[in-house]
Order: structure tokens, then C-alpha cells, then sequence
């Protein structure tokens, strides 16, 4: 058997970070999920919180990344896989990098923030670790979570906007 996860592998366990994804949008977060995993076995979850903890730090990676360490007791994750919804930013990533995992999988691209695909950090040979990436895992699911989320956003913005006043006469 190779140590290299399968397909179904990877749909497995972005099915999971997907829970977690709704999960932050049930909460009013951002919907993003994310799993550490190593062998088979989830060492660390997490979802979006930012909003929550008043927290910029508390993305969905940096939140699984964090929990994954404190499971293992070791900041070093070298033979670990993070699944993430979207794909990271440039504070997730640099956190996913200090941590030494050896693998992301990341759902949808992030055009505006993505730092792996969509706005990619120059000049990677001078990091001495850079994990292998494999995008696209369930895109279209993990797309489809962020788009109803923003537009429900839109809606209940617009409804606030039309709300009469609730000033009683």
C-alpha cells in the first residue's frame, strides 16, 4: 500500500472539513473547515472563528494547525496533511510552513487572499520546507458553501436596508 492518500482518501476527509465549514457558517463565520491529519487519524480540527474570538488569527488552518500541536505535543507536523475548504492565505500558509506539514489539500481557490494558486508567495526556494499541494479536492462543494453564505449575507443586508424603522408612534 503507498503512503500517498488516494482520491477517495481525500474526499473523505474534505467531506469532514466541509461539516466543520458549515459549521462556522451556522456560527456567522466565513465558512471554512479545516483537518490535520496523520495516518488515519484526525489530529486537529478546526473552522473559522475570527469573528467569534475577535481574533484575526483564528482562521480555520491556524485553529487546526494549533490543536493538531497541542494533540501531539510537538509544534512540527512533518508527516501531516492539513484539508482545508479554501485555499490558504498568506498567515495561514506561513503558519502551515513554520509547522512543517507535509501536505495541503485545499478545496476551492481564494482569488482574492489564496497564496498557493490564486495570489502565489514568490520565491519559495528559499524556504527550507514547502509542503506538496494538491488542489481542486471537492472544489465544487466547498465553492458552493462560500457562495451561499455570501449570498445570504447579501440578502439579509439588503432586507436590514429595506426595514421600515421601528419607531413606535
Amino acid at each position: 500500500m503507498s503512503d500517498s492518500p488516494s482520491n477517495h482518501d481525500h474526499d473523505f476527509w474534505m467531506q469532514q472539513a466541509l461539516e466543520l465549514a458549515r459549521h462556522a457558517a451556522e456560527m456567522g463565520e466565513v465558512p471554512v473547515g479545516a483537518l490535520v491529519v496523520r495516518g488515519h487519524e484526525i489530529i486537529g480540527k478546526g473552522w473559522n472563528q475570527s469573528i467569534t474570538r475577535d481574533d484575526p488569527t483564528a482562521h480555520a488552518e491556524v485553529l487546526a494547525v494549533r490543536d493538531a500541536a497541542r494533540n501531539v505535543n510537538n509544534y512540527r507536523l512533518p508527516e501531516a496533511t492539513l484539508y482545508v475548504t479554501v485555499e490558504p492565505c498568506m498567515m495561514c500558509l506561513g503558519a502551515i510552513i513554520h509547522a512543517r506539514v507535509a501536505r495541503i489539500c485545499y478545496g476551492a481557490p481564494e482569488p482574492k487572499a489564496g497564496a498557493l494558486i490564486s495570489r502565489p508567495i514568490s520565491q519559495r526556494a528559499h524556504f527550507n520546507h514547502f509542503p506538496h499541494v494538491s488542489g481542486g479536492v471537492l472544489a465544487e462543494p466547498c465553492s458552493e458553501v462560500m457562495s451561499a453564505f455570501f449570498a445570504n449575507r447579501r440578502r439579509q443586508q439588503q432586507r436590514e436596508k429595506l426595514a421600515p424603522n421601528d419607531k413606535v408612534v
